[in-house]
């Protein structure tokens, strides 16, 4: 009886869980923006254009940052710089995967 309230306990805590998956973090490989997408929704989008896949996530070229994250306005402005000027960039992924299967980053580094 006891284990199985330790089972039930166990699996109504993964219901109540966000939606959310982990992988790997680090910095991915310098490479070209194909699309940076500014949406209605609580983040912005960008596009990588890989040899490899990248990320651990389950679509591997696309990440995301929330608007309301630190920094996520000056990396906004980075990739869309890089974007005008046709230079590559690279992002630094959290390990943390959102419903859609994007990755995560929290910062950007253009190269020079």
């Amino acid at each position: 009886m006891k284990r199985s309230l330790q089972y039930m306990s166990c699996f109504a805590a993964l219901l109540l869980m966000p939606c959310f998956a982990f992988a790997g973090s680090g910095w991915t490989p310098y490479v070209p923006v194909v699309e940076l997408t500014a949406t209605d929704q609580k983040s912005y989008l960008v596009k990588l254009k890989f040899k490899k896949k990248a990320g651990d996530c389950k679509n591997r070229n696309t990440f995301y940052q929330d608007y309301d994250a630190s920094g996520s306005e000056q990396m906004f402005r980075v990739i869309l710089e890089a974007v005008t000027s046709g230079k590559n960039i690279r992002v630094y992924v959290t390990g943390k995967c959102e419903i859609n299967g994007y990755s995560e980053i929290s910062s950007v580094s253009i190269a020079p």
